[in-house]
């Protein structure tokens, strides 16, 4: 949503430049974590509740992530956003401060989809080999899916490595009815 993502853009930049400082990492994972506790509809409705306050919200959010103590950085736009009744627009603030993050670090998100659990000596080896086929840092994270029946899928931004076997076999059906 290009709406959502204008509304973000401000309020992750200011969190941003005014973090730098700070570990970057961890305030994007507690943004992450918020984000996610703020696609849920129920809490949507809550907070959109004129009875309630918004340290009220806040309380339940926080409490949502079983213990985490939020950066007072967070929890300072966390409060702003939900003073200016942006609170839908919180998972596209933790895309983009985690995009900015890693445009510093020089660092870029990869998705890796395997048929079968990656052991972590293994993803050592794999990252290391993607990280030369992408000439950059990646931070993976491991989905399993069955239906690949082997090998792996990589994201990385809008690029994609599929080397899976059902890539190879559409490929072969595609070319045996040409």
């Amino acid at each position: 949503m290009a709406e959502l993502a204008t509304i973000a853009r401000p309020y992750a930049e200011a969190l941003f430049k005014s973090g730098a400082n700070g570990d970057a990492r961890a305030l994007a994972d507690q943004l992450d974590a918020l984000g996610h506790v703020a696609r849920s509809p129920a809490l949507r409705q809550f907070a959109d509740n004129p009875n309630i306050e918004g340290a009220q919200v806040v309380d339940v959010m926080t409490s949502a992530l079983q213990g985490t103590v939020l950066s007072p950085l967070v929890a300072n736009l966390l409060r702003a956003m939900l003073d200016n009744g942006r609170l839908a627009a919180l998972p596209e603030v933790a895309h983009q401060y985690r995009a900015l993050v890693n445009e510093r670090l020089g660092v870029s998100d990869a998705i890796v989809y395997s048929a079968f659990p990656i052991e972590p000596s293994q993803m050592d080896a794999v990252l290391a080999s993607l990280e030369g086929r992408f000439n950059r840092k990646l931070n993976a994270t491991v989905h399993v899916d069955p239906e690949l029946i082997g090998g792996i899928r990589v994201v990385v931004g809008d690029e994609v490595l599929d080397t899976s076997v059902k890539a190879r076999l559409e490929q072969m059906k595609v070319a045996l009815t040409a």
